[in-house]
């Protein structure tokens, strides 16, 4: 069974329920469903120890689930025809599955290689986060699945404990050396809140973000150039910036401050690139920490500027971007947006555009005709909003609400 994807919602639980049935002859002891999230910005500063600032969206990934006494785990979604997992809990081994299963298998590990105790499982997912979007459609599900196993298996862990194991899932199980921040803005977000995240410390606060409010729309441009982080050059990026720290003498590169900049790329004249690696990082980090600021003080749309300064800084001095990303930025900005920027890991994905709720619809128009003269595919618009975090979804209530 394939499903459309619908970025602005999220799964139907109830027949979420009823397909896992199907699949396994009873119902499911419950479901839980996690967000995707859009990164208002604090790009590529996570895995240096810095600062982000994501938000949750509406759209949600979810995952039925029930026990099993075999000591087997069974995976299948409404997103992959064909493709399951059924392997079993005690043969899980870093890198296999492979497949889309993995993220939700690299959790069961995750939890096992912590000490805890896992039963066997069947899990079925539903998802409305686009895949390959930037919008961090893994941290959803893993972070739903996180959720259900650690539920099932009378794990009771911080909710931020449980996204440092989704997030080692990723790291270690998949492969992809992802930061923390798609896994903490999935589980801890708030509805009309951005989460701003210290890395290092894991401190977090909630600051208020309501475009509504202002008079603004946060629009998503899902340039349908879509990415696989696994395959992409974040690994190298991730790389680049740990030998720039080594040769720096710093921890992290969150160690080097604004004001030490040049300093530290006057050490780095040597290589080019890993000195250009430096100044986004260091300069990210002191954007992410001024729109925090003007969020705190109710100025949202002073952050537009802040927003394209980031952009450039990822096209220029990380070259994370993509032709399609920048064709969106330069038209949602020509179209009146205060600011625009790629936002994800790059190498295709996602555009943001803070703009008044007036100019919505030329810059839909504009950012649509720029792509088609480009040669790019038609790309996908909508508001993003931002909304609540992980949480588990009664079936009783669902089922009421359903007409069951």
């Amino acid at each position: 069974m394939v499903k459309k994807t619908q970025p602005t919602g999220q799964p139907d639980f109830f027949a979420l329920a009823a397909e896992f049935a199907s699949l396994t002859s009873r119902a499911p002891e419950g479901i839980w469903s996690a967000p995707g999230r859009v990164n208002l910005i604090g790009e590529h500063t996570d895995y240096n120890d810095g600062y982000v600032l994501p938000f949750a969206l509406a759209a949600r990934t979810a995952a039925a689930a029930a026990r099993r006494t075999d000591g087997r785990l069974t995976v299948r979604s409404l997103q992959w025809p064909g493709v399951s997992v059924d392997v079993a809990v005690s043969e899980l081994r870093a890198g296999c599955p492979s497949g889309p299963g993995a993220y939700v298998a690299g959790v069961v590990w995750a939890m096992r290689e912590a000490g805890y105790r896992v039963p066997g499982l069947d899990i079925v997912i539903d998802g409305a986060v686009p895949v390959g979007s930037g919008l961090s459609s893994s941290a959803a599900l893993e972070c739903a699945a996180a959720l259900a196993v650690a539920e099932l298996s009378a794990i009771q862990l911080p909710a931020a404990e449980l996204a440092r194991l989704a997030q080692r899932a990723e790291n270690d199980f998949v492969g992809v050396p992802c930061g923390i921040m798609d896994q903490m803005a999935s589980m801890l977000a708030r509805a009309g809140h951005a989460l701003f995240l210290d890395t290092r410390t894991g401190a977090v606060e909630h600051v208020p973000f309501d475009p509504a409010d202002a008079g603004l729309v946060l629009l998503v441009i899902d340039t349908q150039a879509h990415h696989d982080l696994a395959e992409s050059g974040y690994a190298d990026r991730f790389a680049s910036c740990a030998e720039a720290a080594r040769l720096l003498g710093v921890t992290a590169l969150r160690d080097v401050q604004e004001a030490d900049l040049p300093e530290a790329l006057d050490q780095l004249a040597a290589f080019g690139v890993l000195a250009r690696r430096v100044k986004h990082v260091v300069t990210e980090n002191a954007r992410v920490l001024a729109t925090a600021e003007l969020l705190r003080a109710g100025r949202l749309a002073a952050i537009g500027p802040i927003l394209t300064a980031s952009h450039r800084s990822l096209r220029d001095d990380f070259e994370v971007s993509a032709p399609e990303l920048d064709t969106a930025v330069s038209a949602a900005l020509t179209a009146g947006a205060l600011g625009a920027r790629m936002t994800g890991g790059g190498f295709g994905g996602s555009v943001i555009a803070l703009t008044p709720v007036a100019t919505v619809p030329t810059l839909s128009a504009a950012a649509t005709a720029a792509a088609r003269e480009a040669g790019h595919p038609s790309p996908t618009i909508w508001p993003a909003v931002p909304s609540a975090g992980a949480h588990r979804d009664a079936l009783p209530a669902l089922r009421a609400a359903h007409g069951g």
